[in-house]
């Protein structure tokens, strides 16, 4: 990755703008990614506030990646994005055993990861999560 960002503190739920922040773009930026990204979709509390998990900051950052570093149109990164998941997803099925690691991930992504990863089991935690979400949209 281009920028250096900071690394992501170990909470549960973050603001826009600590995402803004984390993720080293602009809030409206945020919430225009959401409209675009399907994928995306923080949890929203009173007055629409937006409070966004782990996982998503996460996602937030490979979207910038994708945008940003490598310079993929929003058409192209929504796609790349899709197969990204979509192989981590199928990675999942294959071997849900806790064998799965971090460089298994790696590699059906095809990029080292973006923040340090503090355990495996966090890392699957944060897998189960996305696998999650995917499985609501469908």
């Amino acid at each position: 990755m281009g920028t250096l960002l900071p690394s992501i503190p170990a909470k549960r739920y973050f603001t826009i703008g600590e995402v803004a922040e984390l993720c080293g773009v602009k809030p409206h930026v945020l919430r225009y990614w959401e409209q675009e990204f399907t994928q995306l979709r923080p949890m929203k509390r009173r007055g629409n506030r937006r409070y966004y998990q782990h996982h998503e900051v996460l996602m937030i950052r490979r979207i910038r990646d994708l945008l940003y570093d490598q310079g993929f149109t929003i058409s192209g990164a929504r796609n790349k994005l899709q197969e990204i998941l979509h192989g981590v997803r199928e990675a999942g099925d294959a071997d849900a055993s806790p064998s799965l690691s971090i460089s298994d991930t790696d590699a059906v992504a095809g990029e080292l990861p973006q923040t340090p990863v503090h355990s495996l089991g966090t890392v699957k935690q944060e897998l189960l999560e996305i696998r999650a979400l995917l499985s609501l949209d469908a």
